[in-house]
């Protein structure tokens, strides 16, 4: 059973690697990114939009199932300027403060920042209060 989900493993792995390597855990270069001082993180973000979009545009064409043989539905958003101004600013602001979005987070407590886990626990209960508020939160 084990031997099935060892590709996630190892995909977690080599996307840690990648983060450490290409500095995207960095401080520094979220401060840079934050005062518009350099192009490194941009250029990162707009990498990972472009091939998320080309990924869509695959799994929507050849219709892509997924590890259990069922079909990948993405279904259309509808835009809601309201909420993505809401929860841009709110996670924008959190990766200012912080220093570190979600993902970097875990790839930071493997390379032994363990006072990242104060952020992840900050998170966590964010994350809850998210749930208990989300009803009455603009979607």
């Amino acid at each position: 059973m084990l031997k099935k989900y060892f590709k996630f493993l190892a995909v977690g792995f080599f996307f840690g690697v990648l983060l450490v390597k290409s500095e995207i855990i960095s401080w520094y270069r979220i401060f840079e990114m934050f005062n518009f001082q350099a192009f490194h993180m941009y250029g990162i973000i707009g990498s990972a939009i472009a091939i998320g979009m080309i990924g869509l545009i695959v799994f929507k064409k050849y219709k892509v199932n997924d590890i259990n043989g069922n079909p990948i539905n993405i279904p259309d958003k509808e835009h809601r300027f309201k909420a993505g101004i809401f929860g841009g600013a709110i996670f924008g602001l959190g990766w200012g403060l912080a220093g570190a979005c979600p993902g970097p987070m875990y790839v930071l407590m493997g390379t032994g920042a363990l006072t990242i886990s104060i952020v992840l626990i900050g998170s966590i209960i964010g994350t809850f209060i998210y749930g208990l508020l989300r009803s009455k939160l603009p979607h």
